[in-house]
């Protein structure tokens, strides 16, 4: 079976999104929370891949931000399940949001409609802060819930009230460890160093392996602009230094020594030690002998931090340079980014991040600056796979969604750059 017959028998899912807002829709901000401290009063649009003409557009402007109302009415809900069943055929619906659904007032009401339609049900995110009893566990599992992704962050009581603003934490562990008996589980852990890092960490780890959790992602706290902090709200917590990304890597890879025999382990910005990614192809020199091979002409990719190391061995000894900006995560680099980029450095063909937050004009007038003409153009939608998502595949898969990618990246290199 190859890659596309193995992603086609991925159970279908429908995703319906709740709207919400964080810190309004979710009993509160959590302390460590991306949105915590961002000014809602005066929004200015980014520039994206999806605006048009003019610069801004609803994902460059409110989306990015989570600027998306208040939950809406169950009857809206129930019409929007209704009408995607009309013209296509689901296995699932994963139940989203802005807020946290778990505090969605209809949530068993909805739960209960979508299984009376014989449908399974994904609780595509929630931190259980809206569960204010473990019988909502118990009703949401006997309507159809098999499949929850949970934000934890520590099994610690304590920690959870302080930094999670959880008023009813034992209450939300209990409701946690009752999906864990009868649900997929998949838990999110956001590390905040000398809060629930180190024996904290190994503890609430331990006690999810204990619940039955299939798999736990780990995700790096960021507090700095060039670690992702793009709504001007940094720091979000005073005196915090966050870990860097090779101090990440090892707690990834220390958790997954100690748990990956019993639960899956990945972490975002990186790494997935199952599936070596993100760019697993990186270490497999028989691929990138061949990948190199077929590079005929010259460009310039820029990047961010994460990626550019494996960047660099990906192109090396190639007609293909790599630049990088001083932004952690590619997909939110800035105009304010690419202003600070050595144009000596660029060829005539220079490739930006597709999801990168600039408008494709104002990204072409600071990358030719100087008067030099070059073609400015988005890159691959996705290179690799994040730890988000990896845990679903295997290191085969991973491999071979990396050598489609660059495969294809390859291609538009040859067509769009100057033969060398």
């Amino acid at each position: 079976m190859d890659f596309e017959d193995n992603k086609k028998n991925k159970k279908a899912q429908l995703l319906v999104d709740l709207k919400g807002e964080p810190g309004k829709d979710c009993n509160g901000f959590c302390r460590f929370c991306y949105f915590r401290k961002a000014n809602s009063k005066d929004v200015f649009p980014f520039g994206c891949k999806h605006c048009t003409f003019q610069i801004g557009c609803d994902y460059c402007t409110y989306s990015v931000r989570e600027m998306n109302g208040n939950f809406l009415p169950l009857p809206f809900v129930l019409q929007q399940v209704q009408g995607a069943l009309f013209f296509n055929k689901y296995d699932k619906v994963n139940i989203t949001g802005g807020g946290d659904i778990s505090c969605y007032p209809f949530l068993e009401e909805l739960c209960k409609y979508i299984s009376d339609m014989g449908l399974k049900i994904h609780l595509g995110y929630t931190s259980g802060k809206g569960f204010g009893s473990l019988d909502i566990a118990k009703n949401l599992v006997d309507y159809g819930v098999d499949e929850v992704t949970f934000s934890v962050f520590s099994t610690n009581e304590k920690l959870r009230k302080e930094w999670m603003n959880d008023k009813n934490a034992k209450t939300s562990l209990e409701c946690l460890k009752y999906f864990c008996e009868n649900c997929e589980v998949h838990c999110a852990i956001i590390v905040v160093p000398g809060v629930n890092d180190g024996k904290e960490l190994i503890k609430t780890v331990g006690d999810l392996v204990d619940w039955g959790a299939k798999a736990v992602i780990l995700m790096r706290f960021a507090n700095k602009i060039e670690q992702g902090l793009i709504l001007e709200n940094a720091p979000i917590v005073e005196g915090i230094k966050p870990h860097t990304i090779e101090e990440f890597k090892s707690i990834v890879k220390e958790i997954h020594e100690t748990f990956g025999n019993k639960v899956r382990v990945s972490g975002t910005p990186l790494y997935d030690p199952v599936t070596n990614t993100p760019f697993a192809i990186a270490h497999e020199e028989n691929i990138l002998n061949k990948l190199k091979n077929k590079i005929e002409c010259e460009a310039t990719i820029i990047t961010g931090n994460v990626a550019y190391p494996f960047l660099k061995k990906i192109f090396d000894e190639t007609p293909v340079n790599v630049v990088k900006v001083n932004k952690d995560i590619a997909d939110l680099i800035t105009a304010k980014d690419l202003e600070q980029i050595n144009l000596k450095e660029l060829s005539d063909t220079v490739f930006i991040p597709p999801r990168a937050f600039v408008h494709d004009r104002v990204a072409e007038e600071i990358l030719t600056r100087d008067g030099e003409k070059r073609m400015i153009l988005r890159g691959i939608e996705q290179l690799t796979l994040d730890g988000e998502v990896s845990g679903i595949y295997t290191k085969k898969e991973a491999i071979e969604f990396e050598l489609n990618a660059f495969n294809e990246l390859i291609g538009m290199i040859n067509f769009f750059g100057v033969r060398k």
